[in-house]
């Protein structure tokens, strides 16, 4: 009975002990390791509770999921990392993926929030599954955005659209929210990819890891995307010149 009064003890110290040290490491609450090891590194974290954290001035909230929920979706998020190696994502400041639903940014629905200082990305489980695969991708750019802004530069980006466009001046002072491909891209893969020019390279990028095919067949036609595709794989090959598209 000692035995077991023993166990049941080391049990209950070491979750909370594991819950402080990921608070400490990417400052979000309410968290367990749900895999600690992976092919790349990569540490995968769920919410346990709902938690809210400021990130970048923003109000970031998420609800747990179940575990059936995680379960059902974690070999699809598995596969999507596993395109990036561990000394790419090490470039990136990425390491911590936290599995959550419902996540929102300043009350607004997003599908996932990256953070390069925290070395994290949190992913809504319950983001659209038609797109789902894909906004992993879109995500990941954003880090790699933010850590090498010394090599995408906004300007260069606009001067590749035609000289009457113009982006909003944020992703969420537009109404242009669609994610679907459009029939006639003429240079934007989707309406989102006009809100801004890091919303478009994004997008780019993600058409480009999740959907090679799409994005091959409509560059045949598209002077513009061709270009935005050459700058995006010119840039990522500085990052690191072994990355496979």
């Amino acid at each position: 009975m000692n035995f077991f009064k023993v166990i049941l003890f080391i049990l209950l110290f070491i979750s909370p002990s594991n819950a402080n040290t990921i608070y400490n490491l990417i400052k979000i609450p309410n968290l367990e390791i749900y895999k600690n090891k992976s092919s790349n590194n990569v540490k995968y974290l769920k919410a346990v509770k709902p938690f809210q954290v400021g990130i970048r001035n923003d109000n970031v909230t998420c609800f747990n999921s179940k575990d059936k929920t995680i379960n059902e979706n974690f070999n699809l998020i598995e596969k999507n990392l596993n395109s990036y190696t561990s000394n790419f994502l090490e470039k990136i400041n990425l390491k911590y993926i936290v599995l959550c639903e419902n996540l929102t940014v300043s009350e607004i629905s997003s599908a996932g929030v990256p953070n390069h200082k925290m070395r994290t990305l949190i992913i809504d489980l319950k983001f659209n599954k038609n797109f789902f695969e894909r906004v992993i991708h879109h995500e990941i750019f954003h880090l790699i955005y933010d850590t090498h802004r010394n090599l995408f530069k906004d300007d260069e980006w606009r001067k590749i659209n035609k000289k009457n466009f113009k982006y909003a001046s944020c992703s969420t002072c537009s109404d242009k929210l669609n994610l679907s491909l459009l029939d006639n891209t003429e240079g934007f893969l989707t309406e989102y990819s006009m809100t801004t020019p890091s919303e478009d390279m994004a997008e780019v990028f993600s058409f480009l890891i999740a959907k090679k095919k799409i994005i091959k067949n409509k560059a045949l036609n598209d002077l513009i995307l061709n270009k935005k595709i050459s700058y995006i794989k010119k840039k990522i090959l500085k990052i690191d010149k072994n990355f496979k598209f």
